[in-house]
Formats: structure tokens, sequence, C-alpha cells
């Protein structure tokens, strides 16, 4: 088996390209932002006890620097993707250890930005790094292995914040959430300073990288148009999902670390096998066919409470959470699309930045939203609206020309 996995990432990966640093770095920074995802929603509700209307609005500010993104970015156009890799991490260890101090929850917010900042910086040059160490043709392969990395990370980060909260609460008899919530935050820290250690590597390059500062061009068009309607999907799902499991089901920051790492070893083992089938199928494929999909997975969500019995609705619910998280996983299949229209490595990462900022741009109006919507006519109706979003996105995928490969003599 270990020789099987070994030759397979020989095949995938160039030799002496910095793919062994990069991947443990990944993982150790997916520790960290597994840490965080599974620790924030129970943090907002136990400490500062936000309400569907709060966590919308939170979620604006959270998502604000991915729609800056590209002119963050802009700032940064002559540095290389393993440094501004770095940058990011850095910005993010300032933001989550800061909150240790006890603070207004306006304070709160400015330090989850902070966070965000940094996490918003990694995701485009991880994936084009990805895509730099890959070996002609295996780049859709590369991209899997890099999510299944960054899944195992979170598992581990999801396991170690239930760890923190069993035996804190259980076993030491700790009353105190915040001061959970600290030791949380301090772990975060000192992983976020390995993961950045474990990127200087002889083999990274440190070529700068003179991408544009704005990259909006007519054959990216339908591009633009998906990361629009993903980013509105996505942000319904990424902000209120685990709100519904902690405010209508009752769920624990225990529970909901242990579900998230559930969440996280079937994308760790569906990462690589997602990216294989991208490349045999075609990214159109994927596109279209995931998204269906999703529209069952959305109204599941939205209704199990009216159409199952509490009890059952709960696992319903779970199991949805579960299935969005691997759906999530098919967005790889976009990065592909990218790489097949652009001229070159530079402008991969640019549109790849741009189109996060474009679909933050819509994650910002849809986030409090989505609470008032929540609030105002019920959870099945937020979620209803994020099933024709899903459609959206699947007839905005049919119109991308089928790849010369994948059409048939």
């Amino acid at each position: 088996m270990f020789a099987q996995l070994r030759h397979s990432f020989a095949d995938t990966f160039r030799p002496r390209a910095g793919a062994a640093p990069f991947f443990t770095s990944i993982i150790v920074w997916g520790i960290g932002v597994g840490c965080f995802a599974a620790s924030l929603n129970n943090f907002l509700v136990d400490i500062h006890d936000l309400n569907q209307v709060q966590r919308g609005m939170l979620e604006f500010f959270r998502e604000l620097p991915g729609l800056l993104l590209v002119f963050l970015l802009a700032l940064l156009h002559r540095t290389s993707d393993w440094h501004i890799l770095r940058i990011g991490m850095l910005i993010s260890m300032a933001g989550v250890i800061a909150l240790c101090i006890p603070a207004h929850f306006a304070v709160v917010t400015l330090l989850i930005m902070l966070w965000s900042t940094g996490e918003h910086l990694t995701m485009p040059v991880r994936s084009a790094i990805a895509m730099q160490v890959a070996h002609d043709g295996r780049a859709g392969a590369s991209l899997g292995y890099v999510s299944s990395a960054y899944n195992a990370g979170h598992v581990l980060g999801n396991l170690l914040v239930a760890a923190i909260f069993l035996i804190g609460m259980r076993v030491c008899g700790v009353n105190s959430r915040a001061a959970l919530y600290n030791v949380v935050w301090c772990l975060i820290f000192l992983l976020m300073a390995v993961s950045v250690a474990c990127t200087f590597s002889r083999h990274a390059p440190h070529v700068a990288s003179r991408r544009p500062r704005l990259l909006l061009m007519r054959k990216f068009r339908l591009f633009y148009g998906l990361e629009l309607f993903y980013g509105a999907r996505k942000q319904i799902f990424l902000t209120f999902a685990p709100f519904v499991l902690i405010r209508e089901y009752g769920v624990d920051t225990s529970h909901m670390a242990l579900l998230m790492g559930t969440s996280a070893i079937i994308n760790m083992v569906a990462g690589p096998w997602i990216g294989i089938l991208t490349d045999r199928l075609g990214y159109r494929t994927i596109m279209v066919y995931d998204t269906f999909v999703l529209v069952f997975v959305c109204l599941l969500y939205g209704f199990a409470g009216d159409w199952f019995s509490p009890a059952v609705a709960f696992w319903v619910v779970c199991i949805n959470y579960l299935l969005d998280a691997v759906i999530s996983t098919t967005s790889l299949a976009t990065n592909l699309y990218v790489r097949d229209l652009s001229s070159s490595r530079d402008e991969v990462t640019s549109t790849l930045s741009t189109g996060i900022s474009i679909n933050h741009f819509i994650s910002v109006l849809i986030a409090p939203l989505g609470g008032w919507v929540w609030m105002r006519w019920g959870v099945g109706t937020l979620f209803g609206m994020s099933a024709l979003l899903s459609l959206a996105n699947s007839f905005c995928a049919m119109r991308i020309p089928l790849p010369a490969r994948h059409r048939k003599a």
C-alpha cells in the first residue's frame, strides 16, 4: 500500500520542486484552521451570545478581506507565491493570539477579520503552488492531494478541539469555557509558527511572481459567473449550517468538532479521488453534476425539521453537513478550468484571486441578508434560496465548452 502511494506521489509531483515541505506546511496549517473552524461558532454563542442576524453581520466583516483580496495581492504583485503563503500565515497568527485578550465584541470582530485576511491570502497561492509542483497532466491529482492533506490537518485540528473541551470540562473540571478557548487560540498560534517554518525549503522558488494588479478578461467571464453563484451558495452553508446545529439542535463545542472531524476524514479520502475523476471526466462534467446533487442537500438541510421527527431531522442535517463538505471539494474543477484558459502561471494565480474576490463580493452581501431571512421567514426559506443558487451554478457550468481531450471523436 505504501509502495503504491509512494509511486503515485512520484508520478504526480516533479522532483526537487518543493512538494514535500509544501505538503507538510499545508497539513500543519490545516490543523490550525481545523481548530479555529471547530471553535469559532460555539465561541460566538458561548462567549458573546450571537443571534442569527448578528452572525450574518459578523460574516460580512469576516469575508471582507476576501472581497479585497485582489487589491491586497496587487500590493504584493512582485512577491513570490511562497512568500505570500508565509505572509498570510503570519497575519493569521497575529489575529488568533490576540483573541486571548478579553475585549468588546467590536474588537473581536476586527481580530477575526485579521485572521481571515491571512487565511484568504493563502487561498489562491495554495492552489497555484499545488499546480506548479505537479507534472504535466497531473494538476487535478495534485489539487486533490492538497485537499486531502488540508483535510488530514482538519481532522487532527477538530479532534484536538474535541479533546481539549472533553478533557477540560469532564476530566479536569474546568468551568470556564473562555479559558478553554484561550488554550485553543494559543495552540493555533504555535501550529501557524510551525507551518511557516516548513515553507523555508531550498527547493522553493523565490523568483518574483509578476501578477497583474487587476485581471478582468472576457475569456474568463463564465468563471466569474461560477464564482458569483458559488460564493453566494457557499456563504449560506459556511455561515449558517453550523449555526443551525448549534442553535436549533444544541450541539456543543466538542460534538461540533467531532462532526467537523468526520467531515474532514471523508474529504481526506475523497479529495484525491475527486481530483483523479476530474482529470478523467473533465472539469465541466464535475461542475455540472455536483451542483445538481447539492440542490437536494440544500432542501433537506432547510426542511428536515418540518419533514421529520426531531431525532431523525438531527441525523439528516448532520449527514447533509457531511455531504456539502464533500461537494465543496469539487471546486478544484474551476481551478483546472482557469489553468486551461490561462496563458501563464501568473495569470492563473491572478485569475484565481480575482475569482475569490468576486465570490466574496456576493458573500459579504448574502451573509447579513441570510441572517435576516432566517429570522423573518425561517431556515427553510434560507436554504431554499441556496438550492436556487446551486441550480444557477449548474446552468452556468453547462455553458462551458467541453475540453478537447474529453470530446468524443
